[in-house]
């Protein structure tokens, strides 16, 4: 069972007494379900973010924030709820981020979804990117890791390879070649399948790991290019 199954699982009673047999479950089960009702209330609060909630958003929502049968009716109307108003996502935020703070590729795989929601209807508006910001940086991501991030799901005019990498220009060879492989490795599909993200993601993976592939190739030759300017150079001096 991936880790988003057993989180909405855990939670499948939301607002409803929980029947456990002693107390630690009763409170791993109440973590549990205020994750849930976090990630939901914070999937409804984009879909809030541009003023009004589309269908296609509502959709977009159910794709990514994946609920059995047994819990939907209940997590439906806590949708309904938390979709009237953008006040308090915040706090739902700094719930998420405090569950996966040693987990930053879970924390990256929401925002994925909140994005995917927030594109549901073709475009982002002010502010809906100015609610991923806040929520990107309250997950503890970096500038520079926001843009990476917003890039892969919005694209650029004209596409910074280093940033899309996450690293510094004048990064070295060996470490260039450290952060490629670590996001390689996170955005590996059996990786992301194991963390439980929803197929619409996993489509969106192929698309990052085609935009890492070809950063890092832009900045190899670009590298070697560089280098062998510079012995020509040097030889002819």
């Amino acid at each position: 069972m991936s880790i988003w199954q057993r989180i909405f699982s855990a939670g499948a009673r939301l607002f409803g007494p929980p029947n456990l047999p002693d107390g630690n479950g009763l409170a791993g089960r109440l973590d549990e379900a205020g994750l849930v009702a976090a990630l939901v209330a914070l999937g409804a609060k984009m879909a809030k973010a541009d003023g009004q909630v589309s269908l296609n958003e509502v959709a977009a929502f159910k794709r990514v924030f994946q609920t059995s049968p047994e819990n939907e009716p209940t997590i439906a109307r806590f949708f309904d709820l938390a979709r009237q108003t953008t006040l308090g996502f915040e706090r739902y935020a700094g719930i998420v981020a405090k569950r996966f703070r040693a987990q930053p590729a879970a924390l990256e795989d929401v925002l994925d979804g909140l994005f995917h929601i927030a594109l549901a209807d073709g475009i982002v508006t002010e502010d809906e990117l100015s609610f991923l910001e806040r929520v990107g940086e309250i997950f503890g991501f970096s500038d520079r890791e926001f843009r990476r991030i917003k890039i892969a799901h919005m694209g650029r005019a004209a596409d910074d390879p280093y940033l899309i990498l996450g690293v510094d220009e004048d990064i070295s060879d060996a470490d260039l070649k450290r952060a490629y492989r670590r996001m390689a490795a996170a955005n590996h599909p059996d990786r992301m399948v194991a963390r439980g993200v929803p197929q619409e993601l996993l489509k969106l993976a192929n698309h990052k790991m085609a935009m890492v592939n070809k950063a890092y190739a832009e900045i190899t030759t670009q590298r070697k290019r560089d280098k062998g300017l510079t012995e020509k150079s040097s030889a002819s001096s």
